[in-house]
């Protein structure tokens, strides 16, 4: 038997491995590790790491980051044989649409397909999943609707499966203000704001979800730069204006989006992941642990840990990869 919520797992990052502590900040993939695929709708910029042969983990990086969350973690995980997988999302880096005609469309179903388009594109038939905000979004969608694609799934902030009924409800006040800027992205002006402010709107979201995170400019810039992608900005405005209602989906999405609206169990082994000082809006643990009817643990990862762990407590999160795919 298997314990079903394990909240005594604390995970310090800085006595796990002292090499991890030790390294100096990384400085992001370098250009000529990208490599460009089509896949789906996309033309998708991606980091392919480690043995062909090796077991293929997957891992999704979120709003307003992107492959480079995974600079630490990837490395580690080829060196321990592991074949690893890390996709720019729709608006992100080098990932294009291939027709001028595809919506710019942010709902969570189209990522989703996006990424079972990109296993297929690959020829992987099953991988582990590792992400965070969008990114674990992404990755529990995938886990709920093809499960058979999934070998094991770790997930920041847990069960983020929603809908736009859902997303029109109103929440306590304090919750509604670490949201200001869904709100601000449903108005002209917002969207005005981010198109010309996009890297310092990023920079202020970075401070504000980590607060005990001490990013070095020159980390920030280099994640920056894959915010310039030509749909970002309407990507972005998409994927909160439909969290709210304010936007239809595309109707091949349809089918999807009805059976995530019922919330379904995470039926795949999954090791959930919540940082000390995380401070973007997130789901307590004991809230999403009834939803993962498989193998699971839940991990706080201790040490000012905010919502980006994969870049923040690298060595915690190989752990918990490289776990999750032992459940």
């Amino acid at each position: 038997m298997f314990n079903k919520f394990t909240l005594s797992a604390l995970i310090a990052p800085l006595s796990l491995s002292v090499v991890f502590a030790c390294q100096a900040e990384a400085a992001g993939f370098d250009a000529n590790q990208i490599k460009q695929i089509n896949a789906g709708v996309l033309n998708v910029g991606y980091v392919d790491l480690g043995p062909k042969d090796g077991q293929p983990v997957v891992l999704l990086h979120g709003w307003p980051y992107d492959i480079n969350s995974f600079d630490t973690v990837a490395p580690e995980l080829a060196k321990q044989g592991y074949r690893v997988i890390v996709p720019n999302l729709r608006g992100f880096g080098s990932t294009r649409f291939l027709s001028p005609s595809t919506p710019r469309n942010g709902e969570p179903a189209a990522l989703a397909q996006d990424t079972v388009a990109l296993l297929d594109a690959l020829h992987i038939k099953q991988a582990i999943f590792g992400g965070y905000d969008w990114g674990a979004r992404t990755a529990d969608i995938v886990a709920a609707l093809h499960p058979e694609r999934v070998k094991a799934l770790v997930s920041v902030s847990g069960y983020l499966i929603s809908s736009q009924e859902a997303g029109k409800k109103p929440l306590p006040p304090q919750a509604e203000l670490q949201w200001w800027y869904q709100f601000y992205f449903a108005t002209p002006r917002g969207a005005a704001g981010y198109e010309k402010n996009t890297h310092e709107f990023a920079r202020l979201i970075w401070q504000q979800a980590s607060p005990g995170w001490k990013f070095s400019d020159e980390t920030f810039n280099t994640s920056a730069k894959s915010l310039d992608n030509p749909d970002h900005v309407a990507i972005t405005l998409s994927n909160y204006r439909w969290r709210q209602g304010l936007e239809n989906g595309e109707q091949k999405y349809a089918a999807d989006e009805k059976k995530l609206a019922a919330l379904p169990n995470i039926t795949v082994p999954s090791i959930t992941i919540e940082g000390d000082n995380n401070g973007a809006p997130h789901p307590a643990p004991a809230a999403y642990a009834a939803k993962f009817t498989g193998k699971y643990e839940h991990r706080t990862f201790s040490g000012n840990i905010g919502h980006n762990p994969p870049q923040e407590a690298p060595e915690a999160f190989v752990k918990a990869v490289v776990d999750a795919g032992k459940l």
